[in-house]
């Protein structure tokens, strides 16, 4: 079939990332001897020079990891709400929703910690031979993407009259860089010059540096200065000033942690995510309801058949699925969201025609209970629970736009910017694998700590303010994230690493993707991993979504113009509001993969966007 680019084959190392200066960088390190996860570490902290707007160091990454020959892990980069982000604090001060910008959004940072852990643990370079890229292009600049400028601009009132330590960096001269000229963070690159010198000092060998950079982040001359601005308040998204509930103390006790993942076979293939204090589960319970035979890949039939299973999947992400704790009757029941008598039951509701409501199931007889918010927007109340989209064509959440009004009453009252999310795979010659979905600390989502050169994180946006819910706002609980990144493994040995941005689209998209690679042709006897990013894609919002202001729209299903008329029409036929988008305007997928029997790597990424890249020889 034709596509917009080949998919690369090799045996010595692949790469794909959302931009292709973290590709490169990636492939950079493989060069120099280093293994998947240095290179997925030096790709991180480029990313977050070079795609601002979609991901910062204290934001956060869930990644999945297959060492070679050991068994699939999942590393937590997701910190948890600080000890005073409590329910109470936060509805004491009017609010009905966390804000979806500003101090009060900040969950503990966790990105940082959690790349110190992988390259400590599964590394072999040091800090200073990761983070130099990084460096490099904060120090001395790199071709600005289109996306920080138009960004910015959404922001620039409010940067200008409330977040001036951002517009200190993002608009000099008081205008947005132009796409093509050079942007440049020299405070970011002096905190990890200071980092890596504090690190050296304190500690000789490189698992004890990368120890002693952690210890600078949490307590030192970093955690400090994150600390102190998380305590100023800030314009948010309600339209008033918040100080953050971040600590010293709630930086100092985080640590990135190692868990087992949730995983489900599917017709010899087994599909790895995280738990359910993230989406990756909604993956998994998609493949759980497909019927043993499936329509014509492609056809309405068959597109009709995954939105209603992922309308099904989404109801049960909003009932069941947030951070367990200690376990108990809280705990996610994802044995029985996954069991087969259960989905059964669920397939059954699926019908001819779109469904317009929100339908959690009953795993093992529990009763599901819905927020209010969720409850309201799916039965389009009016007032501040409002049904509206809950994103854009690619799927980013919204940043906001009370704080828009607030800060430029010209701006259009339904004016918001958006932050989005960055991919990274690698795959090495070794048969190492590597999944990570890193976001957060957009450059739009709290000021930059001038010290730093870096803004807080607002992952706690995507937790409830009422209390008994699953993912009720609860200190030291993780907020549910819709990061989700994915290993794919056949007859039990890992294969494949993907995944996507796209906030609540992630877990459809990655899903339409797998399908496509599963079901059709191969390519010069490997994966056809292009083929399958470059097939058309859609996704839906029929579920309240995760980011502030959490609408949904029922029966909505937003799709590519190249899925073709017929599929339109017979879409609008079953009674589904279809939107029909760009040609090019559904998901940013990365993917890597190994043959096991012949040691063949390959590597693709998406055209959309026109930055993500696959390298590799």
């Amino acid at each position: 079939m034709f596509t917009t680019r080949p998919t690369l084959q090799g045996t010595f190392g692949m790469a794909s990332t959302t931009h292709w200066l973290a590709s490169q960088s990636a492939m950079a390190v493989l060069e120099e001897g280093g293994n998947a996860y240095d290179a997925a570490v030096a790709a991180g902290f480029v990313l977050h020079v070079v795609e601002p707007h979609l991901n910062g160091p204290a934001g956060e990454v869930p990644i999945l990891l297959a060492p070679a020959g050991g068994p699939v892990e999942v590393l937590c980069g997701q910190g948890p709400a600080p000890a005073g982000a409590s329910v109470a604090h936060y509805t004491a001060l009017g609010l009905d929703l966390v804000p979806g910008t500003g101090p009060l959004a900040a969950a503990v940072p966790g990105a940082f910690d959690a790349w110190m852990l992988l390259l400590r643990d599964h590394g072999t370079k040091s800090l200073a031979e990761v983070l130099r890229y990084a460096i490099g292009y904060a120090e001395h600049g790199h071709p600005a993407v289109g996306g920080i400028g138009r960004t910015v601009e959404t922001v620039r009132e409010l940067f200008a009259t409330e977040w001036t330590s951002s517009a200190e960096l993002y608009l000099p001269g008081g205008r947005p860089v132009a796409p093509g000229r050079l942007l440049k963070n020299p405070p970011l690159a002096a905190t990890w010059r200071r980092l890596i010198a504090e690190a050296q000092a304190a500690a000789t060998g490189r698992e004890a540096q990368i120890d002693a950079a952690r210890r600078v982040w949490r307590e030192g001359f970093i955690g400090e200065a994150l600390a102190d601005f998380a305590a100023r308040p800030a314009m948010d998204t309600s339209g008033e000033r918040h100080a953050g509930a971040l600590t010293g103390d709630d930086l100092a006790a985080f640590s990135a942690t190692y868990e087992a993942p949730v995983t489900y076979d599917w017709h010899g293939w087994t599909v790895a995510k995280a738990g359910g204090w993230s989406q990756g589960p909604a993956f998994l319970q998609q493949l759980a309801l497909l019927p043993p035979e499936l329509p014509v890949h492609g056809s309405p039939e068959y597109v009709h058949l995954l939105i209603e299973g992922g309308k099904l999947a989404m109801a049960d992400r909003e009932a069941w699925y947030g951070d367990a704790g200690d376990g108990g009757a809280a705990a996610v029941p994802l044995g029985a969201l996954l069991g087969a008598d259960y989905n059964a039951a669920r397939r059954a509701l699926i019908g001819e025609h779109a469904s317009y409501e929100l339908r959690p199931g009953r795993p093992d007889g529990r009763t599901p209970r819905l927020s209010k918010h969720a409850t309201a927007v799916a039965s389009g109340a009016d007032g501040p629970f409002a049904t509206g989209v809950s994103g854009g064509g690619a799927g980013e959440p919204t940043v906001g736009s009370a704080v828009l009004q607030q800060a430029a009453p010209e701006v259009d009252r339904n004016g918001a910017t958006r932050g989005d999310t960055c991919h990274i795979d690698v795959v090495d010659r070794w048969g190492n694998l590597v999944s990570a979905t890193p976001s957060g600390g957009w450059l739009q989502s709290n000021p930059v700590v001038p010290a730093l050169g870096f803004p807080l994180g607002t992952r706690l946006q995507m937790a409830w303010l009422e209390e008994g819910l699953p993912n009720t706002l609860t200190p030291g609980r993780r907020p549910r994230t819709t990061l989700s990144p994915s290993l794919a493994l056949r007859d039990g040995v890992p294969v494949m690493a993907f995944g996507t941005p796209g906030g609540d689209q992630q877990d459809q998209w990655q899903l339409h993707f797998f399908l496509a690679v599963a079901l059709r042709a191969r390519v010069r006897g490997g994966l056809d991993l292009q083929g399958a990013i470059d097939a058309p894609n859609w996704h839906h919002d029929s579920f309240p979504g995760s980011f502030f202001p959490r609408r949904m729209r029922p029966g909505s299903v937003t799709v590519e113009s190249r899925i073709g008329t017929p599929v339109i029409d017979e879409l609008r036929r079953r009674d589904h509001l279809v939107t029909v988008g760009d040609a090019w305007s559904e998901g940013r997928l990365c993917a890597v993969a190994r043959d096991p029997e012949t040691g063949v790597l390959a590597s693709a990424a998406n055209p959309r966007g026109m930055q993500g890249y696959a390298v590799g020889r």
